[in-house]
């Protein structure tokens, strides 16, 4: 990070067309998890006015009613008048890709990719601020409709913010953006004052804006139409706001409609959950982990760790302590974080990486992490 520079940050609504299709997916699969632990599932949803298409591989046991599923996401996420023509097209898992996963042996990665893992010491969150601060400001936004407390809200939104850093520390919001659907007949004065008080405000409480920060509420005018009816939604569109805000690298690979078998996935959220312990420990004050996986095979094919000249020990002794206390083939990671549960949807909004209770973001292995370094530092020097 450059010690003086703006840093932003973009969160979507839960009703956001890209983000209601992440939803979707991510429903479809623990659905399929809930009939059956080993599913296959790669779904991938589009969403347009009047239409809803689901498609992609599932294997399992028996298919839920995807019809039922879409309708209920769509209510759920506040479109409860909306009508919908639903089409599901979906087929089994490649034969080949399955007897690579599935080798009888050990589970093989279910695609060849590179993911990352992010962590730093600036929020309790373990992420960049803006990151933070952004998700906090679209949940705001949805829970101030859901609860009343701001009148003729529609379920679509957006937020955006910019903090200034110097000396590699958050020091100012230079700006905040906040976009947000409303009835035709809200008052544009009002809404600001209320988006003001009620999400601004208690969204930014740890680096309040200045007098000279620019606040853009709704800086297009009027968002009456929104959602499917105002932009085509798909799955996988937003994953810079699912991730790091763009703020550290991402391997190009969607998060949600995936099984654990795919590592797009499972290794995005291990290589997270080893930052997050990394950082944690004490062993960095960030933290950048990379994964690569080959398809078939079960062992990563490279573990990179980079500490960005903050680590207690150098970066061959936090891999090697990394391969030491984390299983990172497929199968050990969706055994270490429960990725075989019908846990998705749940956590796929506002950021896959906010969620505390989430099995990825906890830090249960940070002390045996800082052991480990311990162990690996030693042994170092009678390897050279």
């Amino acid at each position: 990070m450059k010690d003086n520079c703006i840093l932003t940050a973009e969160s979507v609504t839960e009703g956001h067309p890209d983000k209601l299709c992440d939803t979707i997916a991510d429903s479809v699969l623990d659905a399929c998890l809930r009939i059956d632990p080993a599913a296959r599932v790669a779904c991938e949803v589009m969403a347009t006015a009047g239409k809803i298409i689901v498609a992609g591989e599932i294997t399992a046991r028996e298919l839920p009613d995807i019809a039922a599923i879409v309708c209920r996401t769509v209510r759920e996420a506040g479109y409860g008048g909306s009508d919908y023509e639903v089409e599901a097209v979906t087929h089994d898992q490649s034969g080949d890709i399955a007897g690579a996963v599935d080798n009888g042996t050990q589970m093989g990665a279910g695609d060849q990719g590179i993911m990352y893992g992010y962590a730093c010491n600036e929020t309790v969150e373990l992420l960049p601020l803006p990151v933070v601060l952004a998700h906090r400001l679209t949940c705001l936004l949805t829970n101030a409709r859901k609860t009343g407390t701001i009148q003729r809200l529609g379920p679509d939104g957006k937020a955006q913010v910019s903090v200034e850093y110097q000396g590699g520390k958050p020091r100012r919001i230079a700006a905040v953006v906040v976009s947000c659907q409303h009835d035709a007949d809200k008052d544009m004065d009002e809404l600001r004052r209320e988006i003001t008080r009620r999400v601004i405000v208690p969204a930014l409480r740890d680096l309040y804006p200045d007098p000279k920060t620019e606040v853009f509420i709704n800086p297009s005018g009027r968002f009456v139409l929104g959602g499917f009816e105002a932009d085509t939604g798909l799955t996988g569109r937003k994953l810079m706001a699912d991730t790091y805000g763009g703020l550290a690298p991402h391997g190009g690979g969607a998060l949600s409609g995936k099984d654990g078998s795919k590592v797009d996935r499972s290794g995005a959220y291990m290589a997270r959950y080893i930052a997050k312990n990394i950082v944690a420990a004490g062993l960095a004050e960030r933290c950048t982990v990379s994964l690569a996986y080959a398809i078939g095979r079960a062992e990563p094919v490279a573990v990179d760790i980079d500490a960005h000249q903050t680590g207690k020990y150098p970066e061959a002794v936090l891999a090697r302590a990394v391969r030491a206390v984390f299983d990172l083939t497929p199968a050990g990671m969706i055994s270490a974080l429960g990725l075989d549960r019908p846990i998705f949807a749940r956590f796929c909004n506002y950021g896959h990486f906010t969620h505390q209770d989430a099995p990825w973001e906890q830090t249960d292995q940070a002390a045996a992490l800082a052991e480990a370094c311990g162990r690996e530092a030693g042994r170092m020097p009678h390897e050279r």
